[in-house]
């Protein structure tokens, strides 16, 4: 949770200086953390294109084991954050 919070006030902080200098930001929201949405996915087709590579199957077990957590920040199962 702490880089969570890291990263919403980073963001906050980022808002009040672009206020401050009474600029908007470069991109509505919405289509930046799509843009985001798009990079996490995107960085998860390397380990696909490697395993395929390998003659290894691609399996929803094991998107949802490997890419999922990277994907969503959630941690894998049977592993708590601290």
């Amino acid at each position: 949770m702490k880089p969570t919070l890291i990263s919403l006030l980073m963001g906050a902080i980022a808002g009040v200086l672009y206020h401050a200098m009474q600029i908007q930001s470069p991109a509505p929201p919405i289509i930046a953390l799509l843009g985001l949405l798009g990079m996490l996915i995107g960085e998860q087709v390397v380990p696909a294109v490697r395993r395929k590579m390998a003659g290894e199957p691609l399996t929803a077990a094991w998107f949802h084991r490997e890419c999922v957590p990277r994907i969503t920040g959630a941690p894998p199962d049977g592993k708590s954050e601290r």
